[in-house]
């Protein structure tokens, strides 16, 4: 019953945006912090940014400036505005859900809940 689903991935060309989407349901989402991972061709999944239940954010310093997590509890959405993109951002997006309690939140591979991915690729 619990589910995560991420959208809004696609081909942009370098210096573009796209805004991911990860929708939840089976779940209250205040209850818990998000995570986005990505996860390129022969590399390790990577954190990406997360945010707590309070709203506190955390980034990757390879993304810093230039990616943006927000969430939207009435819709149970959390999304993830991808800016200034570069080839090297090219993976598979994952969002993740973890019932933290604490007011900051942390990027783990150890997430229980995982949506499917989406495609980001970042080409001319």
């Amino acid at each position: 019953q619990l589910q995560l689903v991420e959208s809004g991935g696609g081909l942009v060309q370098p210096g573009g945006s796209l805004r991911l989407s990860c929708a939840a349901s089976g779940f209250t989402l205040d209850n818990y912090a998000i995570g986005w991972f990505r996860q390129a061709p022969g590399k390790e999944r990577e954190g990406v940014s997360c945010i707590s239940r309070g709203g506190t954010t955390y980034y990757a310093g390879s993304v810093k400036g230039r990616f943006t997590i927000s969430r939207d509890n009435a819709k149970k959405t959390v999304y993830l505005q991808l800016n200034s993109l570069k080839p090297e951002d090219t993976a598979v997006y994952y969002c993740a859900a973890e019932a933290r309690l604490s007011t900051v939140c942390v990027l783990s591979k150890t997430y229980p809940y995982w949506g499917q991915g989406t495609q980001v690729t970042v080409s001319s």
